[in-house]
């Protein structure tokens, strides 16, 4: 257990050190006015208490990532640990403190308009597009997916009115609130509901991780790099580890909700607990969880056997561990993770592209009416993707998710170059990570499905070809100065 020790302490400790160097570095400064004085509307703009913010952006990034992602990260083996602490310091944490107050600092703007305005006109067209494509994608899939697990619990799928039938009804009920959580000013519905459900995964991982190191399991130790998944061949660590694992490490959709929490902090200094703080508390939820899963059923290799046993399908994991461990208090935590965390994620997506599409329209939000003329297509969209079979677009959207986050990544390279701060913090993640999701694009087997080499070469040539662009972009905002 000395990997998981290590890991679980540097997790910890980055929140106090590297945490407050990039605080210090982007020059956090209480005294200056935020979004949430400036421009309250009392919707979407409104402050909101520290610990309040904190837990709605925790669950807002969370959903299943933390719990889901970092389960099939583990039929890798102990090198999962690694990817989920590095990766969560100096990817995940930095990418989401800083994207969050490059918004703060921009009036809580959307991602798309932020990546724009260092990034260019061009970028910014195809982040809107994209963004909101993503968004609707989210709500879909976070609609559909615990409609069918309340329906498997219930044995209840459709509402018999006698001449009248409604089918789907546990997806028909999460659309109502979907609409109702879009809709409604955030202090109403997300402001009280999210942070019990937010506590909820805090208190679940934390039952986990005292019967974990209580519990006589024995924690694999990370002694080599070796690929320990059951089909090393098709999914090689470079680079599907790092897309399997996305919310636990990094994660271009934690972009996208980092404005809504922009939109209501009430000073800067309060960026580092809520953007850096629930990024690293969602990685040590995930690696709790990883550790866990490799520990539970006695190894990786064991891991790897109960998941091709239950089709891959992590939520079976989840329950099975919950309630073994937890009893029927971990039972009820158990559904609370499975259910209430994607019905959250996936109606502060529904509310961030309607944020997305109101900024880009520069249509005010404080009148309902307005409101409703974003919404309303945006669930009929919604909706009818819930209608088409989704298990193959889901094998598309962790790579998405990634690449998101390359994108998000170069915006703040660029931002900090212009403001003259250290750069190279976000620099590394970003070539790294665009490296990452090309390579993935070329060589997966779910995407282009390229020999291993060529697409690794290609990779090279597309993130270069970026570097280049962005080194390009730095140097004309330097003579724009001059």
């Amino acid at each position: 257990m000395i990997t998981f020790a290590v890991c679980f302490a540097l997790l910890t400790v980055s929140y106090f050190t590297y945490g407050r160097y990039l605080e210090k570095m982007f020059g956090a400064d209480p005294s200056r006015a935020v979004p949430s004085e400036a421009a309250f509307d009392g919707v979407d703009y409104v402050p909101l208490p520290k610990w309040k913010t904190f837990l709605i952006q925790l669950l807002n990034i969370a959903g299943l990532g933390p719990i889901f992602g970092a389960i099939l990260g583990a039929v890798y083996g102990p090198v999962s640990f690694l990817w989920i602490t590095l990766g969560g310091i100096f990817f995940g944490a930095m990418h989401d403190y800083l994207a969050g107050m490059i918004s703060l600092r921009n009036d809580g703007l959307s991602l798309p308009e932020i990546v724009g305005k260092y990034l260019g006109t061009g970028v910014k067209q195809f982040m809107r597009i994209f963004t909101v494509f993503l968004m609707v994608l989210v709500g879909a899939v976070f609609m559909l997916g615990p409609a069918d697990i309340l329906g498997n619990l219930t044995k209840f799928t459709e509402l018999n009115l006698g001449a009248f039938t409604i089918p789907n009804f546990w997806v028909w009920v999460i659309l109502v609130y979907y609409i109702l959580a879009t809709l409604l000013p955030v202090d109403k519905i997300i402001g009280r509901v999210y942070p019990v459900f937010g506590a909820a995964l805090i208190i679940m991982a934390v039952g986990i991780f005292f019967v974990l190191v209580t519990g006589g399991y024995s924690v694999p130790e990370l002694t080599t790099f070796k690929n320990m998944n059951a089909d090393a061949d098709k999914f090689p660590i470079i680079p599907t580890l790092f897309i399997t694992i996305a919310c636990g490490a990094i994660s271009g959709f934690h972009a996208t909700q980092s404005p809504l929490m922009a939109r209501c902090l009430t000073n800067e200094k309060q960026g580092r607990p809520v953007f850096f703080g629930a990024m690293i508390s969602e990685s040590l939820i995930a690696l709790v969880w990883a550790a866990i899963a490799m520990a539970f059923f006695g190894g990786v290799e064991a891991l790897n056997s109960q998941l091709a046993d239950n089709g891959n399908n992590a939520a079976a994991v989840v329950d099975l561990i919950a309630n073994t461990t937890l009893g029927r208090v971990g039972a009820v935590l158990a559904l609370l993770g499975v259910v209430a965390a994607p019905v959250s994620s996936g109606d502060t997506a529904f509310r961030s592209a309607r944020l997305i599409i109101a900024d880009f329209l520069r249509l005010e939000q404080r009148t309902l009416r307005k409101r409703l003329y974003i919404c309303i297509p945006l669930f009929v969209v919604g909706f009818g993707i819930t209608l088409v079979r989704f298990d193959v677009v889901w094998r598309y959207f962790a790579w998405a998710n990634q690449t998101l986050a390359a994108v998000t990544l170069w915006m703040v390279v660029v931002y900090l170059h212009r403001k003259g701060k250290r750069c190279i913090v976000a620099m590394v993640p970003a070539v790294v990570m665009t490296f990452i999701t090309a390579d993935y694009l070329f060589t997966s087997g779910q995407m282009l499905g390229m020999d291993r080499t060529a697409g690794a070469v290609l990779g090279g040539v597309v993130t270069a070809v970026i570097l280049g662009f962005c080194i390009a972009r730095m140097r004309k905002n330097e003579k724009s100065a001059t």
